[in-house]
């Protein structure tokens, strides 16, 4: 299985601007540019925000994976990506889930964030300190 995103850019670094389009077209020549990345006063994306989108996905489906091994089914999973950044890269990633299942205690639930944060195949692939934090909303 292979999945694929497209890249167009025109001009600059700073002065240019681009698109992306991914495979299933969900992005559709979405707009991208240095002011989009770095300046937040324009409408698009960035490659920064493409990767927590990634791996917010990735590590909340690693949930529900867990979870479901252990037989439950969860009724919510929300996840927010936090990349940071500085002047030489990112610098980390940083997840919050806030869960609702019911049959499991708080103890469990973040016993099984932990195993999706270090083996959800984004956090796999990244070669950058990796966090989370869980929290489980009773019913």
């Amino acid at each position: 299985m292979k999945r694929t995103a497209k890249a167009h850019w025109e001009g600059t670094v700073k002065d240019g601007k681009g698109n992306l389009t991914t495979q299933s077209e969900i992005l559709n020549q979405t707009n991208y540019s240095f002011r989009t990345r770095f300046a937040d006063d324009e409408t698009g994306t960035n490659p920064e925000e493409l990767l927590a989108a990634a791996h917010a996905g990735c590590f909340t489906m690693a949930v529900s994976f867990g979870l479901t091994e252990k037989g439950l089914a969860p009724s919510t999973l929300d996840t927010e990506a936090i990349v940071s950044m500085d002047n030489a890269g990112i610098t980390g990633v940083h997840l919050v889930i806030t869960g609702q299942v019911d049959g499991i205690t708080a103890e469990e639930f973040e016993a099984i964030t932990k195993g999706a944060e270090q083996n959800c195949f984004i956090s796999k692939v990244l070669r950058i300190p990796i966090s989370s934090e869980a929290t489980l909303i009773s019913a």
